[in-house]
Parts: C-alpha cells; sequence; structure tokens
C-alpha cells in the first residue's frame, strides 16, 4: 500500500460527498413534488407523459397497490426485452448479423436487467445488436433503477408520514426518477466519457493496423450512452465482455475515477434526500457513517491484500514488492483496482475492472462478503437505503430489548408485524446463495460449468449466486455459466433476491404509514449518534457472520490457509 494509493481513493471519496449533498436536496425537493430548476423543461414532458400514459400524479396507491404496478411495470418490462433478445436476428440496427438469443439465455439477461442485477453471461460485443444495446439494456437500465428509487421514496414517506393509507404513486415515482435525476446525469456524465475516449456511434467496427504491421478488428457501437447510466444507475453491465477493464469503456485512470464516482454519488445522495423527506438530516448521517465504516474498511482490506502479493509470486522467482497485478490493468493499479471491487460490490452495480477470481484468497472475499451483507454499503440506487433502513428496524428492535424500552424508530412504534416482515425480508439472501449453491456443488451439470477445482471452485459458485441472489452481476472468471442450469437458476436467484425482498419491504411500508408519528420523548433510544451506528454496524457484520462463515470458511478462507502453505489452488 502507498500513500499516493490512499490520496487516490480519499479524494473520490470526497468528491462523491461534495456532489452527494446537492442531489440529495434536489432529489429531496423532486419527491416532495417541489419546484426545482429543472422544472420549467421538463415539467411539461413529465405532464405530457403523464396524459398519454394516463396516469393522475395526483392519485396516490397503498402498499398493495403500489406494490403491484411495480410488479406489474416489470413483468412487462422482462417481456418486452426477452422478446427483443430472441428475435434481434430479424429486427433492424444488426450491423454485425447476431441471431436472437436461445430461450435460456434470453430469459436469464431480461431478468438480469429487469432486476437491476446485469449479470451477463455472454459477451456483448460478439452477441447483442445495436437494437438490443440501447431499446433492450440501456432502457432497462435507467427503469431498473428508478424502480428502486421509487421503492426506497415509499418507505421512507412511510417513516415521514402519519395516520395515512397511501405511499405515493408508483408510476409517477418512476417517472420522476428517470426524468429528473438519471437522465440529466447520464447525459452529462455520457458526454464526459465521450471526451475521455469512450466509443458513441452506429458503426459495427473499426479496422487499425497494429504496431506489428498488422491488422485487427475492434468492436464498436453506442457505447458511452449505456456505460452512462450502467454506472449511475449501479446496473453494472458492460457493453464488452470484459467490462470496465475494455480500453472503450474505462480508457484512463481518470475515466475510472470517474466511473467509480458515477457508481456512488446517485446511492450516496439518495440518503441525504432521505434526512430531508423526513426532516431530520441527522438520521441520514447516522446511516451515511455505518455505510462508510464498513465500505473503507472493505477497500482498506482488500487494498492491503493485493499489495500484500502471494508467497506463491515469491517462490515463482517474481518480485513480490509490486503486489498481485494478475487480473488487473496496469492503467489503473492495485488500489484503484482494490477500491473499485469493493465499491462495485458494496453497491450493487457489478461493473469490474479488474478480475475478481484473480484476487489474492482474502481480496477476492472482500467483494464476496460486502455482497453477502446485503449491498447496502451504500448499496444499488435506492436498494441499498430500503436495505439499511430495514436493518435499523431490526436494530432498534434489539436495542429496545437490551434497554427495556419500547422500539421506535423516526417516530415510529416496531412491533411484531414488522419484526416479522423485516427478519422474511432479510432471510432471502442466504436461503438463495446458500440453497442453490448445495444444489450446484453436488449436481454434475453445474460442476461442469467451474473453472477450478477445491476451495476456489467452491468459491466461484458461492460468488456466482451470491451475486446473482444481491443483485449484482459481477463474476469470479473461472465460471463458464452460459448453459441451461445456471442461466436457469441464476435467473430464479435474481427475482428472489430482487422481489421477494421488496413484498415484505413495502407491507412494512404499509403497516408504518398508517401509525401515528410520535414526538421523541425521554424514553426515546436515539438513532443519531455514535452508539446507534456502531449497533448497525455490529448487526450487519454479526448476521453475515451467522449466515455465511461456514461457507467463507469452505471457500476463500481455506483457499487462504492454503495460499500461505505454498500450495498452488
Amino acid at each position: 500500500m502507498s500513500v499516493v494509493g490512499w490520496l487516490q481513493i480519499l479524494v473520490i471519496l470526497l468528491a462523491v460527498v461534495a456532489f452527494a449533498i446537492p442531489l440529495g436536496a434536489f432529489m429531496g425537493r423532486v419527491f416532495a413534488n417541489e419546484r426545482t430548476f429543472l422544472t420549467p423543461v421538463l415539467g411539461p414532458v413529465e405532464r405530457g407523459f403523464y396524459r398519454i400514459a394516463g396516469i393522475d400524479p395526483a392519485k396516490e396507491q397503498g402498499w398493495l397497490g403500489y406494490t403491484l404496478a411495480m410488479l406489474v411495470f416489470n413483468a412487462g418490462g422482462f417481456l418486452l426485452l426477452y422478446l427483443l433478445l430472441r428475435f434481434q436476428g430479424v429486427l433492424p440496427l444488426n450491423p454485425q448479423g447476431f441471431a436472437g438469443l436461445a430461450p435460456d439465455l434470453a430469459f436469464n439477461t431480461a431478468v438480469s436487467f429487469v432486476t437491476n442485477t446485469n449479470w451477463q453471461a455472454y459477451g456483448g460485443e460478439t452477441t447483442m445488436s445495436h437494437l438490443s444495446q440501447m431499446a433492450g439494456l440501456t432502457v432497462q437500465n435507467f427503469l431498473s433503477a428508478a424502480t428502486g428509487i421509487a421503492l426506497a421514496v415509499a418507505l421512507v414517506r412511510a417513516f415521514a408520514r402519519s395516520g395515512m393509507q397511501t405511499v405515493g404513486n408508483f408510476f409517477t415515482d418512476v417517472t420522476r426518477a428517470t426524468l429528473y435525476v438519471l437522465l440529466p446525469l447520464a447525459i452529462v456524465t455520457g458526454l464526459a466519457q465521450v471526451a475521455m475516449g469512450t466509443p458513441q456511434t452506429f458503426e459495427a467496427s473499426a479496422t487499425v493496423t497494429t504496431l506489428e504491421g498488422g491488422e485487427q478488428t475492434l468492436a464498436l457501437g453506442p457505447v458511452a450512452s449505456q456505460i452512462a447510466i450502467k454506472q449511475l444507475g449501479t446496473n453494472g453491465g458492460g457493453f464488452f465482455n470484459v467490462n470496465a477493464a475494455h480500453p472503450y469503456e474505462n480508457p484512463s485512470p481518470l475515466s475510472n475515477a470517474l466511473t467509480i464516482w458515477q457508481m456512488l454519488v446517485v446511492s450516496t445522495a439518495i440518503v441525504f434526500a432521505f434526512g430531508r423527506l423526513i426532516g431530520d438530516r441527522r438520521q441520514a448521517v447516522a446511516l451515511l457513517s455505518v455505510m462508510a465504516l464498513l465500505l473503507v474498511t472493505g477497500i482498506g482490506v482488500a487494498y492491503w491484500a493485493e499489495a500484500a502479493g502471494t508467497p506463491i509470486l515469491a517462490a515463482a522467482g517474481l518480485d513480490p514488492s509490486g503486489g498481485n497485478m494478475e487480473g488487473k490493468e496496469v492503467r489503473f493499479g492495485l488500489a484503484a483496482s482494490a477500491m473499485f471491487a469493493a465499491v462495485t460490490t458494496g453497491l450493487s452495480d457489478g461493473a469490474v475492472n479488474a478480475m475478481h477470481g484473480s484476487f489474492t484468497p482474502i481480496g477476492g472475499m472482500v467483494p464476496m462478503v460486502l455482497i453477502m451483507l446485503g449491498e447496502i454499503l451504500p448499496g444499488g440506487v435506492g436498494s441499498g437505503l430500503y436495505g439499511i433502513l430495514v436493518i435499523a428496524i431490526i436494530a432498534v428492535f434489539i436495542a429496545g430489548l437490551m434497554v427495556g424500552r419500547t422500539p421506535e424508530y423516526l417516530g415510529k412504534k416496531i412491533e411484531a408485524k414488522e419484526m416479522k416482515m423485516a427478519i422474511l425480508a432479510i432471510l432471502i439472501l442466504p436461503a438463495a446463495i446458500l440453497g442453490f449453491s448445495s444444489v450446484a456443488a453436488v449436481l454434475p451439470t453445474a460442476l461442469a460449468g467451474l473453472g477450478n477445482a477445491g476451495p476456489h471452485g467452491l468459491s466461484e459458485i458461492y460468488y456466482a449466486y451470491s451475486s446473482a441472489s444481491g443483485n449484482n452481476g459481477s463474476a469470479f472468471g473461472g465460471l463458464s455459466a452460459n448453459s441451461p442450469w445456471w442461466n436457469t437458476t441464476l435467473g430464479l436467484a435474481m427475482l428472489l433476491g430482487r422481489f421477494a425482498y421488496i413484498v415484505p419491504m413495502m407491507a412494512i411500508a404499509g403497516s408504518l404509514v398508517a401509525k401515528t408519528r410520535l414526538a421523541p420523548s425521554s424514553g426515546t433510544f436515539p438513532t443519531h449518534g455514535p452508539l446507534f451506528v456502531g449497533l448497525m454496524a455490529g448487526i450487519i457484520l454479526i448476521l453475515g457472520g451467522l449466515q455465511f462463515f461456514p461457507a467463507l470458511a469452505l471457500g476463500p478462507i481455506a483457499e487462504q490457509v492454503q495460499m500461505l502453505a505454498g500450495k498452488t489452488f
């Protein structure tokens, strides 16, 4: 590790916070239906969409109506994307002449982008037409992210309101999230990426002369427009197979810094918006403190592990002082690679600028653990906020049991119904990860896709189902997942991780919005100080340890022991 490396990390984090504060205030005004500087331009467009769709933005929905609208909306998006992928071979804007996708791959991909996972079992530049990339994948990058923001706002309203039955209008929230937040940011940062060297063209390819005098064909396409929203919306799916390690997606250290900033900024800003909407910014600072504490710890552990190198390098006669550069781009280096890996999995992004499967065992365990903790550090746009609010509900309940006070959060009593729904929600992730992994670990059809045996092969399985269930989308590179087993089961894991979590979370919102918001009293447990921050961080780590430590002991931890013993794996 070096001072320069840590300065890179610090500068990016400070840039995120500096922009997230005003962006959060802006988002708070947008979802409080207040006038903003974009209202004169986008207000008529917004009202036009409502007229075309027959939506009354003033007509609000209860939690069940809101949830059903969300499910129908996403089911329609899945169907349209599935059909587009299946029939892309006969549709326009296909200069490469790619055929339609096989049924299992089309199912996996459509589920992946609708659930904000963007797991990719294919090479984008050799599989997807320009139409599929633009009208299919890029559109869902916007809509899945907007869905997450809308759901988070609905839960925040449940805390902010008192004695009501409605949590907002899903279609209005999705429209505003797209028009006022995601689209303007995507246009500005997309243009910045073009200026840094990311292509944006309808050309299929370009033929260039190499330094050796030969010819090479380079894939092209409308890249920058997809990369901008894939990062801002914490989607992560790349235009090219190697994602953000590709020089057309991520040309330079400057573009890499912009990419990390894009991943973090909206998810951080929505926490500031939460503080504004409930009228207590201290609560937002408390949540962000928990997120920052655990995320920076993850970055530090990954950076340390990769900078330390491996005994195997020294045994092979190589200088270990340069750290473990296997699977990393020289133009980024160790610090930026470690930070990218932790950020993309602390979020539900999943973009990669290095191969996680080539990290040291402990370095590779960091992104896996960050997914297993629920991707709430700070998590996906919207999904990270509603995920950590569920943790906060559990934390105040435990605090109430310890100190003999009535469990209460943001003026709302936490009772049996909220706790049952919260526990149901947090059990989805371990059930999906461990359930599918246990079957795949003994099934020959599944094992045929592994690139490694032993603990590293088991880590490939864990990582795949963690990534799918956590709606992340990154992968250990050794797994060949484009087969009916992996496409189908990973698709099911994505659906469970997204929608099976959302339903109990929205049930909590429906219960809380109907309760009267109480003023703080002497018996209220404070939820904005260091004590609560420590309690939440502890609960997140304890839950993760209880759920996943035995599995990790058989995978990356066993692999680390092998590495220290000088054995190959």
